[in-house]
């Protein structure tokens, strides 16, 4: 006679609700056992992250129960566990703990210099609360490709480097589960290689691992599945159709001599000996549509803020942006009033207690907190949040809604004002098939044709099939 494996996790006719918030996932029952790997799956807002934070032990059930026979073993074999958080590690999308939070930083401070009493190093954040040795730190450090990094401030990672800061992290403190909220997230198709080779390896060292992940990217050592959108409150038929925005997006007219928006001659930018970016130059025309690639550290996040205005080596490069020389009395709102952007690390640093409908308003006027609208600027806001389906959150805080829909309310954030130039740094992060689709399209027919965009993917078959012109960097150069 075969016994089944033993037990992790139980969750009997579960109800669980975000704080303040709607019913996210009802009457869930589901077991994990020992020996399982389990990815969680489905669109925004049908209760992955959810879920993990009540495996955690960081949310409360509104009715029925979780219980944790694993942890049950382990106090019976002598273990000290008062709370499941101190034996289950997850790792979220961004990091708010007390040894770092977004919210005590402002954007800019990624570019500029920082003062010793607020600067932590990579090195710094990876050793606290682990207790691992020097050998141990450089072997996950190595692994995950953050060696050399490691005397960098944390501030100024990109969004790939700092996810994987975090995956190390975690691994060093030992958990005994680990879940992982989009581990794949920021990386480039290297790098997720690599993380996912080395989680494969854990796992079959008998780490517990649980991942939360697109279904496109499920390793094959993960044995489970669990689809939300099949055991959620609701389905996928439920999201409200696509209504079209009205016409004026679509109007055809063919430009003559179109402007130079962006103009970068002999780019170079260095932190100390670190060289960042090494005599780039680039060209960005009205109506042109660029893809920005390269790996994880290649520079394209300091491309995009010298753009963007918000790095201060601007003044000793040439830089001209939208017909006006960096330097010559432009502010910086005179740069940001031309460029929509959306990026992985704008959304680290929205953390104003604004409704998602506030927050997207904001992109009127490219600060981060709450400024007054008029109506017909709320009215294009309504049509953005219905086109992309999410009208009946507009009112809900942004904190409180799935990471998946924060980024469409910063998407429409970036859209709204239908600026000169959109820069779209991985805009598809954290987004369900159908939100992808929905952008894709847009992208594809509803730009301007004076409308210039910078479109920055990891992933080849997600750039829009407008895009024509591409801009490749490694190491800091352009590769031809």
């Amino acid at each position: 006679m075969t016994l089944a494996p033993l037990p992790l996790i139980e969750i009997d006719h579960a109800t669980l609700r975000r704080p303040g918030g709607p019913i996210v996932l009802r009457d869930l029952s589901w077991t994990i056992r020992e020996g399982e790997t389990w990815a969680f799956v489905g669109s925004n807002g049908s209760g992955k992250t959810s879920l993990a934070e009540a495996l955690a032990g960081r949310m409360t059930v509104d009715a029925g129960s979780i219980t944790w026979p694993f942890i049950e073993r382990l106090k019976a074999a002598g273990r000290v566990v008062n709370w499941p958080s101190q034996v289950i590690h997850r790792v979220s999308f961004k990091e708010e703990s007390r040894l770092f939070s977004y919210s005590r930083h402002y954007y800019q401070q990624r570019f500029n210099f920082i003062e010793p009493e607020d600067d932590l190093t990579l090195d710094q954040f990876i050793r606290a609360g682990a207790n691992a040795p020097d050998d141990e730190i450089e072997r996950v450090c190595t692994a995950l490709g953050l060696q050399t990094l490691r005397e960098l401030s944390l501030i100024k990672l990109s969004n790939g480097q700092t996810r994987r800061a975090r995956l190390a992290r975690a691994l060093l403190s030992r958990p005994e589960m680990l879940l992982l909220d989009e581990p794949f997230m920021g990386l480039d198709t290297e790098g997720r290689a690599e993380v996912a080779d080395m989680l494969g390896r854990l796992v079959r060292h008998g780490l517990r691992l649980i991942l939360i992940t697109p279904r496109e990217m499920i390793p094959d050592w993960v044995t489970n599945v669990l689809d939300l959108d099949v055991v959620g409150e609701r389905s996928r038929s439920e999201i409200p159709i696509e209504r079209p925005l009205d016409d004026r997006t679509t109007a055809s007219a063919k430009m003559r001599d179109p402007a130079r928006l962006v103009e970068l001659r002999n780019i170079s930018v260095a932190y100390g000996e670190r060289n960042i970016l090494k005599n780039v130059s680039w060209t960005v025309r009205e109506g042109e549509r660029w893809a920005l690639v390269g790996p994880n550290g290649s520079g394209k996040t300091t491309l995009l803020s010298l753009i963007a205005g918000d790095h201060p080596q601007a003044y000793s490069n040439d830089v001209t942006l939208f017909g006006r020389k960096r330097g010559t009395g432009e502010s910086i709102w005179d740069v940001k009033r031309s460029i929509g952007l959306l990026s992985p690390e704008i959304h680290l640093y929205f953390t104003e207690p604004l409704s998602a409908f506030r927050a997207a308003a904001t992109g009127y006027f490219d600060v981060l907190a709450p400024r007054p609208t008029t109506p017909e600027q709320d009215a294009r806001l309504r049509e953005y949040f219905d086109h992309f389906g999410i009208a009946e959150k507009a009112e809900q805080l942004f904190v409180r809604l799935s990471t998946g829909e924060q980024r469409l309310v910063l998407l429409i954030r970036a859209l709204v004002k239908e600026p000169p130039l959109l820069i779209l740094d991985e805009p598809f992060q954290g987004l369900d098939a159908r939100s992808i689709d929905r952008l894709r399209h847009w992208l594809d027919e509803r730009l301007r044709p004076d409308q210039a965009l910078i479109f920055v993917s990891h992933l080849p078959n997600e750039i829009p099939s407008r895009v024509d012109r591409v801009l490749r960097l490694r190491n800091g150069c352009v590769v031809e």
